[in-house]
């Protein structure tokens, strides 16, 4: 059960409560590296999406590469990502990317490398060849890294999704964003039960590796909507789930309907282990990809891996 919502008012500016406010922190190194990406013309989420935790990972050295441009071609009512119409030139793919995302993570002496992508619904391939090719230079260049992805649904193209896999990824990721009941205004172009098959075919194809995925709260959901959609989870056969609050990007974005307490992510995280997930990686400021090191870590852990 919710433990309270704290629902943001809405005839005043927004004010976060104390548990989502982040004192300020500039470190040089986080411009430092937004100057590198810039340089081999590379995008990461964490800019594109606002993340709120990227001065704290940029400063970690860390950061979770976005190929395939920086245009998504759908329109997610919560994400920040900039939309685009295809057939502009700033749609065409950058065949320098891959080996450039591989030299970047190389010098920044990445461990465990995070790769995710924009919706590219207008390739035929939904963009997997070059996210595969993408994998395979990040390989050659750190080969004892972990890799992990992040991928779109594809149009529910498993063929797609097996290209990515057969690249050889240590982790398969893809985020479920919110309940059932929400998808027509979260998702309008994806499809609740077509990313629970692309994560179970996913365990299927690849049985050793981990699969995972990630929801926001705070979007209007109910507590058993959320447990609902973990049991959906455990049945795709997911390993490992990160659960966040929702937080609005721009004001184009989809609102904050709840700012949930810390009681219930903690509520969630042990409901999932319950339900025997390796790992529940809950909190007001937890995102998909965020301190995935140490998450992958834990969940090969708890695995006896």
């Amino acid at each position: 059960m919710l433990v309270q919502i704290d629902r943001p008012a809405k005839a005043r500016p927004e004010r976060l409560p104390e548990w989502l406010r982040k004192p300020a922190t500039h470190f040089p190194s986080v411009q430092t590296l937004k100057n590198d990406l810039r340089r081999l013309n590379l995008h990461t989420v964490c800019e594109s999406a606002r993340c709120p935790n990227i001065h704290e990972c940029f400063h970690r050295g860390t950061a979770t590469f976005m190929i395939l441009g920086n245009l998504c071609t759908r329109g997610c009512s919560f994400c920040s990502v900039p939309k685009g119409s295809p057939g502009k030139h700033e749609f065409r793919l950058d065949p320098q990317e891959p080996a450039h995302v591989a030299h970047m993570a190389a010098a920044m002496g990445l461990r465990h490398v995070v790769i995710t992508s924009v919706n590219r619904d207008d390739l035929e391939d939904g963009g997997s060849h070059h996210f595969a090719q993408t994998v395979a230079e990040v390989r050659r260049a750190l080969p004892q890294a972990r890799v992990e992805v992040l991928t779109p649904d594809f149009c529910g193209d498993l063929a797609a999704v097996a290209r990515v896999l057969d690249a050889g990824p240590d982790i398969f990721n893809h985020n479920m964003e919110t309940v059932a009941r929400l998808y027509s205004r979260v998702r309008p172009q994806a499809r609740y039960r077509q990313s629970l098959q692309v994560l179970e075919f996913a365990r299927r194809y690849r049985a050793g590796g981990l699969v995972k995925s990630g929801l926001m709260v705070g979007l209007g959901e109910t507590p058993e909507e959320v447990e609902a959609l973990l049991r959906d989870l455990r049945q795709a056969h997911a390993d490992v789930v990160t659960i966040g609050q929702y937080l609005q990007p721009s004001r184009r974005n989809r609102r904050v309907a709840a700012y949930i307490r810390p009681e219930q992510y903690e509520a969630w995280r042990r409901y999932g282990l319950a339900l025997g997930f390796r790992m529940v990686f809950a909190g007001p400021f937890v995102r998909s990809s965020y301190m995935a090191d140490l998450v992958d870590h834990e969940a090969s852990c708890a695995s006896g891996t």
